[in-house]
C-alpha cells in the first residue's frame, strides 16, 4: 500500500499505558456481551479456555462479577500513566499506519455521507494491550479488534497483527488495512441505524434466526470495507500489486467455517455469526467492485 507521507488522524486514543482493574459495580455488559467476537477468532474451544482465563483472573483480582455481569467503565475511565509508551520501531511504524489508514476512512465516508445528505461522526480508535475497558464491557486481545456502538469506539490490540500474519496466514499492509475498514464499516452501521435495527430485531428471533441477522451485518461491514478500498484508490490510488488479494485472504482467513473447522475439526452453519469464508470474500468484493451503500444491501432475502 502507499499510505507513508499520507494525512494522520487525531482520533486515536493510545491506552497501552492504562490499567483495567479497578472495575466498577454498576451497569451491564461485561466479557458476555463480547462473547461473540471471541467465538469469531477461536471457535468453541478457544472460547472455553479464554472463559476459563478470565473466570481464573476473576477470582484472583476480585471482579469476577464485573467481568463476567458488567460494571460501567464509563464511571470509573481508564488510569492512563503519563510516562511515554515503550514501543519498538516496528510498533511505531504500526501505530502511524493505522491512524493513516483511519483518517482515509474518515475522508472517504465523510464523502460518502455528504453525497448521500448526511453527515458522518468520526469514531475514535482506542491502542490497547491485553485488557481494555469500553462503553460494551471488558475486552481482552483474545477477542481480537471490536467495534463498541455504545462509545462509538474501535478497539484495537496490536498483537492481533502478529496473529492475522503467523496463526490466520494473512499477512501484508492491506490486510491490516481490512480489519480497520471492517471495523468502520460497523461505525457506518450505527450512524445509519441499521445496528439498532438488527439488535432489536434479533430480541425476538430464535439463536439460530438471530445469528443469520447477525451474519449479515458482519457481512455488510466487509462490503463496507470494500467501498472504502474503491474510493480510496480511486481517490488517493493507495493500492498496489497484490494489495487486494491481501486483502481477500484475510476474508477468508476469518470466516467462521474456516476458524470452527481450525479449532474443532468440524462446521456448524447455524452457529456463524460472521459468515463462511466464501461469503466474507464475496461481500468484500462486492463493495469493492460497485463502491456504492446500495450494493451492500446483505438483508436482501437473495443476497446470501
Amino acid at each position: 500500500m502507499r499510505w507513508k507521507g499520507n494525512r494522520q488522524s487525531n482520533n486515536v486514543e493510545d491506552r497501552r499505558n492504562a490499567r483495567t482493574s479497578g472495575l466498577s459495580s454498576s451497569g451491564s455488559g461485561g466479557i458476555l456481551r463480547l462473547l461473540p467476537a471471541v467465538y469469531r477468532l477461536l471457535g468453541f474451544k478457544g472460547t472455553a479456555i479464554a472463559a476459563i482465563g478470565l473466570v481464573a483472573y476473576g477470582l484472583m483480582s476480585g471482579n469476577l462479577s464485573q467481568i463476567l455481569g458488567g460494571g460501567s467503565f464509563q464511571d470509573n475511565p481508564s488510569q492512563v500513566s503519563n510516562q511515554p509508551v515503550k514501543q519498538s520501531a516496528k510498533e511505531k511504524e504500526l501505530v502511524n499506519f493505522i491512524s493513516v489508514i483511519l483518517a482515509d476512512t474518515e475522508d472517504t465516508w465523510k464523502q460518502l455521507f455528504r453525497q448521500h445528505g448526511k453527515q458522518y461522526k468520526d469514531p475514535k480508535l482506542v491502542l490497547f494491550r491485553n485488557s481494555v475497558k469500553s462503553g460494551c464491557g471488558f475486552g481482552s486481545a483474545q477477542m481480537g479488534p471490536f467495534y463498541c456502538p455504545a462509545d462509538s469506539k474501535v478497539y484495537i490490540d496490536l498483537g492481533f497483527y502478529d496473529d492475522l500474519k503467523n496463526r490466520y496466514e494473512a499477512p501484508g499492509d492491506f490486510a491490516q488495512a481490512y480489519v480497520i475498514a471492517h471495523e468502520i464499516g460497523h461505525h457506518v452501521q450505527n450512524l445509519l441505524g441499521t445496528s439498532g435495527k438488527v439488535h432489536l430485531a434479533k430480541q425476538k428471533l430464535s439463536k439460530v434466526k438471530a445469528n443469520k441477522l447477525s451474519v449479515k451485518l458482519e457481512l455488510q461491514a466487509d462490503c463496507y470495507a470494500g467501498i472504502w478500498a474503491n474510493h480510496a484508490n480511486r481517490s488517493r490510488q493507495i493500492l498496489e500489486s497484490g494489495d487486494i488479494e491481501e486483502g481477500l485472504k484475510a476474508a477468508s482467513a476469518i470466516g467462521d467455517d474456516h476458524l470452527q473447522k481450525q479449532a474443532q475439526g468440524h462446521v456448524n452453519p447455524d452457529s456463524f455469526t460472521h459468515g463462511s469464508s466464501k461469503q466474507r470474500v464475496k461481500w468484500f468484493n462486492t463493495g469493492l467492485k460497485k463502491g456504492t451503500l446500495s450494493g451492500c444491501n446483505t438483508f436482501s432475502s437473495q443476497s446470501l
